[in-house]
């Protein structure tokens, strides 16, 4: 298995409200009050939907320039029996148009969609595939790793 590390850097910025920056200068600001910034929640949302967006994106526009791509992710945030937060039932619904004026050109290019999707969701999409296969997470405070 390959390894490539990524990596950005949070900064907080005020109260509930941060930066996260990566490393070629891009910033993203996250809150937790409220404001029109994304939460954190939202923005894990948002990074399965671009993720696998930009898997599915990039098949389609071998093939065609769509007419329009949306697509829209949610998910249940429950409580788990030990009181933990989480997200369940994480869903990513496309919408997206592929017609032209010939319709089995429409039906190949709508089944080349749904192809990319699936192997989006099976295999290329780093975020979903994190998300959904168990991953160890280590947290280290001010240096230590906290057991």
């Amino acid at each position: 298995m390959s390894s490539t590390e990524r990596k950005i850097s949070l900064t907080r910025t005020s109260k509930g409200e941060y930066t996260a920056t990566n490393d070629r200068g891009g910033t993203l600001n996250l809150s937790a009050n409220g404001t029109p910034d994304f939460t954190p929640v939202e923005a894990l949302l948002a990074a399965v939907g671009a993720c696998s967006s930009v898997d599915v994106d990039a098949v389609i526009s071998r093939h065609t320039e769509p007419d329009s791509f949306e697509v829209t992710v949610r998910a249940d945030k429950i409580t788990t029996p030990n009181a933990a937060s989480k997200l369940d039932n994480l869903e990513l619904h496309y919408t997206i148009d592929v017609s032209t004026d010939d319709e089995r050109e429409t039906e190949k290019l709508n089944t080349l969609v749904a192809r990319a999707a699936q192997i989006s969701r099976d295999r290329d999409c780093t975020v979903s595939r994190t998300v959904e296969d168990p991953t160890q997470v280590t947290f280290f405070v001010n240096g230590a790793e906290l057991d």
